[in-house]
């Protein structure tokens, strides 16, 4: 469905991808990743035409439909939501459109053209167009909108409520080719994994960039890796790439170093023997070996991931925070109600659930930035608390203001070079710490938040979807921050792989309350049994079922344990063996000098007779192969150390 020829593109001397030549088909899903910035949204603008390639060209298959969400559109506020839905089949939408004109223009004038009444009903029906109110509401319904407001207007919903709209305009739209650019914002758990099941049941070809590794494993057939200035198209779900990526670079760094290895060899040979006159012509054979050896070169990685690292500086007391018979409603709107829960220390909590219940509200009211209706949250003792809010401009509320002087002002006294190192963790570097906040991407608002976090060293975290605008390389670093960090953390997400990772207790906003649940994700999967869970157990299981065949397959046997000794013991011998051989060679080679040297002393010939003239000669003759294999060997053992050293 999507062929390109060597692709690529360019903005002045930043090279984001080149030389990309795929083959992408209908029926698969394609997973496009790679570190913020590297390109992802601009090769899917080049797709969707709305940008020009550098060079190279695409093609895409002829009559083929485009349906795009893009993270940079907008809906008219006034349009009623069904309809802005709708929309999405702009074919059957402009047949609808003009047939519901013709009608009301028959009822005023009483003139219908037949032939183009006959023309839409076919094109209708072609595309199955009575069904289009009934798709929409089900897409509407999928995710997350309630057939209530389904003819009011878009202003009646939320920012988040609002992309799902544009979300469903694309897919109902019929489209062969799907472009998606992050389609799980703002959607929460439940919608997640509707759009998973939507999407796996598609039939056409789709590219979908996703920072969560869950989505992207239960959607993708292939993954598309934009990264070393090019694009590589691997099969299988993302934790299948992140494996056989690593497996292939290992391949040619190993392709590398012992070519390295070769001509390190080569050359030492030639530094030890290549000044002897009897060895020049095996010195510049050796050389020209060299010459023909080729070296790739590696491309370095555009995936950078942060250095965090959260401390306390003192503990809390054991009892962190205990909530008792806390509500919140908005108007007629009750988002919480009565609402217990008892935080201790050194738990991470995971706060799940459908958005709008009220988790962001929740953490909103125990970090002070909201009052609640009824009930109280205490503090323990020796709290104090850190907040990552959902909206970064809560917390870098002065647009003007810059990484390196916020960062300054949070640690005052510090020397510059602190609070730069602190920033270069968080991958701010040069120009960037100077940078108006005002215009930082999401993922360098998030990482400034946790440099802010990290200098003050709290011993409670509160973090409101704190991976939202993350790459996967910062997320895999938070996570193993946060599972080093020795206070308690208290979190709301919708990446399950997140929660997964890191949660020890789980607390499930539902319409009832909240379920409280002491145990990690995994364990409440399998206890919850609810339905848009079970494909998360299932996952789970078949990870856990993964890991347990390549531990059986990595745990050591009696024939292993046999090898690794046989190859211990081969090490041990081997550079003896080498140092046996080079002395042998410097024997030999001083030997058949002095024989040479003999023959070019005055009178040698005179006072020698012949047979002992025949027994050097004889003896001479046979110094010059024995050097030979003994060089050979001594070659051959150089690379059998290296090689057991190597493993």
């Amino acid at each position: 469905m999507i062929d390109t020829t060597n692709l690529a593109k360019e903005y002045g001397a930043r090279v984001l991808f080149e030389d990309v030549t795929l083959q992408l088909n209908a029926g698969s899903r394609y997973g496009l990743v790679g570190a913020n910035g590297s390109g992802k949204t601009t090769f899917l603008r080049l797709l969707a035409g709305d940008e020009e390639p550098s060079h190279g060209t695409f093609n895409l298959a002829k009559r083929a439909r485009l349906g795009i969400l893009r993270q940079d559109r907008f809906l008219d506020d006034h349009e009623i939501i069904l309809d802005l839905a709708m929309r999405g089949d702009a074919v059957v939408w402009e047949a609808l459109s003009e047939q519901r004109r013709i009608g009301q223009a028959c009822e005023n004038e009483g003139h219908p053209d037949p032939g183009r009444i006959s023309d839409l009903e076919d094109l209708i029906s072609a595309h199955d167009g009575y069904t289009l109110q009934a798709r929409a509401t089900e897409v509407l319904v999928g995710l997350g909108i309630p057939m209530v407001l389904h003819r009011s207007p878009l202003s009646t919903l939320s920012g988040g409520f609002k992309l799902r709209v544009l979300l469903a305009q694309v897919l109902i739209g019929g489209a062969d080719i799907l472009l998606l650019d992050e389609p799980t914002n703002h959607l929460d758990i439940l919608t997640i994994r509707w759009l998973e099941k939507f999407l796996a049941a598609y039939t056409g070809c789709a590219i979908i960039i996703s920072h969560d590794q869950r989505f992207l494993d239960n959607v993708t057939s292939h993954t598309l890796d934009v990264d070393y200035r090019t694009i590589t198209l691997y099969t299988g779900s993302y934790s299948t790439f992140v494996v056989d990526k690593a497996a292939i670079r290992e391949r040619k760094e190993a392709t590398i170093a012992r070519a390295e290895e070769e001509i390190a060899r080569k050359r030492a040979w030639v530094e030890r023997f290549g000044a002897k006159n009897t060895k020049a012509t095996q010195a510049q054979s050796r050389l020209k070996q060299i010459d023909r050896i080729e070296v790739e070169e590696l491309v370095g990685s555009s995936r950078r991931a942060p250095m965090l690292r959260f401390e306390q500086e003192r503990p809390s007391g054991k009892d962190v925070l205990a909530i008792e018979r806390l509500s919140k409603a908005y108007g007629d709107h009750h988002v919480l109600s009565d609402v217990n829960l008892v935080l201790r220390r050194g738990e991470r909590i995971g706060i799940i659930g459908p958005n709008g219940l009220g988790k962001s509200t929740l953490l909103k009211i125990l970090v002070r930035r909201l009052a609640a209706d009824t009930g109280q949250a205490r503090w323990g003792h020796e709290v104090r608390f850190g907040y990552f809010p959902q909206d970064h401009r809560e917390v870098l509320d002065d647009a003007d203001a810059t990484p390196l002087g916020l960062l300054e002002h949070a640690c005052p006294g510090a020397s510059p070079t602190f609070v730069r190192s602190h920033l270069g963790r968080v991958l701010f570097s040069g120009e960037d710490v100077l940078k108006r906040v005002g215009l930082l991407s999401g993922g360098e608002a998030a990482r400034l938040i946790f440099a802010l976090l990290i200098v003050q060293r709290p011993n409670v975290l509160v973090l409101d979807e704190p991976t939202n605008h993350l790459d996967l390389e910062a997320i895999g670093a938070l996570i193993e921050s946060l599972k080093n960090y020795p206070g308690t953390v208290l979190f709301v997400s919708h990446d399950r792989w997140f929660v997964s990772e890191l949660a020890t207790r789980i607390v499930e906003i539902t319409p009832d309350g909240p379920r409280d649940f002491p145990g990690t994700y995994t364990e409440y999967l399998a206890r919850c049994g609810d339905d848009h869970l079970d494909a998360d157990a299932v996952v789970e299981k078949a990870k856990r079922a993964r890991q347990e065949s390549a531990a059986a397959a990595n745990s050591p046997n009696a024939t292993d344990w046999e090898e690794k000794k046989r190859r211990r013991n081969r090490l041990t011998q081997l550079p003896k063996r080498r140092d046996q051989v080079l002395a042998e060679i410097e024997a030999a080679e001083s030997r058949k000098q002095a024989i040479t040297d003999l023959y070019c002393s005055p009178g040698f010939f005179e006072r020698t007779g012949k047979d002992q003239v025949a027994a050097l000669e004889q003896e001479q003759a046979a110094l010059g192969p024995q050097i030979e294999a003994l060089l050979a060997e001594w070659e051959a053992l150089e690379q059998e150390i290296a090689s057991l050293e190597s493993d």
